[in-house]
């Protein structure tokens, strides 16, 4: 099937849509009438479900600090100096390491208290919009190796080719969350027709046809910014997110950060969440924002950001969760 086929079936599939179905998928089931929304949500469940820590990797100058199962090791020239176990080490022996190797901010300790905390749920979730949420890790002391060791999701994003892409390096998250949203307004779009393709394929056709491929391109940075993409759809807007958040080690970065995927499996929609940890008293707190770089492609696509403004922050009653994955 070619492209102006396609579009023909999408044109007549649309109208069969309605307005009915469109408001079903798009508007209804955020608390206004039925169902829920991020801010009424318990995330804490939600975040626990996939959060972990395990096969973190540090390098700190002459050292390396690694977490493997129960198992925190500080290595040098490959061979391990000191071991620790996870389930049964006290902070005080993490800190003697510490202070042994004169290893800056504390990793062996952070880990030692933290990664149980973080793989058994044992934390408090600090939900907020995501100027509150830079401004909550600028006042705190942050645990930047344990912030490491939760992530898991698509750490492995060259820093280079993300810093030619945001136009400046991706160490400080705050300004990469902006940047993001002002590199895919000028570099691509959201992909409207893949995306009426998918709605006419998946409600009206029952998915006998395949539409969506007739409108893929690639996505990846690089192609984005040579012009190779005819527009991007939430999942591709929220990987290449979380893979610029990840671009540079946690504890390199000016603030660490931990990138999710979100998934609204009730309105088929993703987009992005951050977190980080610190500590108040003993007590393991998880400060998290969401973003979502679909509303403020599509926003700028049609020009009603004077009416929508930006449409970055998205910890708001338009947001819902199903799953989260990091």
């Amino acid at each position: 099937m070619e492209r102006r086929r396609a579009l023909k079936y999408i044109g007549g599939g649309l109208l069969a849509l309605g307005t009915g179905r469109a408001a079903h998928n798009t508007v209804i089931g955020y608390g206004r009438i039925t169902g829920t929304n991020l801010t009424e949500q318990d995330l804490h469940p939600l975040i626990a479900e996939r959060l972990g820590a395990d096969g973190y990797t540090a390098g700190l100058g002459e050292y390396t600090v690694s977490v493997s199962g129960d198992e925190i090791a500080v290595s040098a020239s490959g061979e391990h100096v000191e071991t620790v176990s996870v389930s049964d080490a006290t902070r005080e022996e993490a800190a003697t390491i510490d202070d042994e190797y004169d290893l800056d901010e504390g990793p062996v300790e952070q880990l030692v208290r933290d990664v149980e905390a973080l793989r058994v749920g044992e934390y408090v979730v600090e939900p907020s919009g995501y100027e509150a949420f830079f401004d909550r890790l600028r006042e705190v002391d942050t645990r930047a190796h344990s912030v490491g060791a939760a992530r898991n999701l698509w750490t492995d994003a060259d820093p280079e080719v993300v810093e030619e892409f945001l136009g400046s390096p991706p160490t400080d998250p705050e300004r990469a969350v902006v940047e993001l949203m002002d590199a895919f307004r000028e570099y691509s779009n959201y992909d409207v027709p893949r995306y009426l393709a998918g709605a006419v394929e998946d409600n009206i056709l029952m998915s006998r046809v395949e539409l969506r491929e007739y409108f893929e391109s690639p996505t990846d940075f690089a192609a984005i910014a040579e012009d190779e993409n005819t527009g991007l759809f939430c999942t591709e807007l929220t990987r290449r997110s979380i893979e610029a958040l990840q671009a540079v080690p946690a504890h390199e970065a000016t603030l660490p950060v931990v990138a999710g995927y979100v998934r609204n499996a009730r309105h088929k929609h993703v987009y992005t969440a951050i977190a980080s940890l610190y500590r108040r008293d003993d007590e393991l707190i998880l400060p998290i924002t969401f973003v979502d770089y679909t509303d403020t492609t599509l926003y700028d696509d049609f020009r009603v950001t004077r009416l929508t403004g930006e449409g970055l922050d998205a910890y708001d009653t338009g947001h819902r969760a199903t799953e989260m994955y990091w």
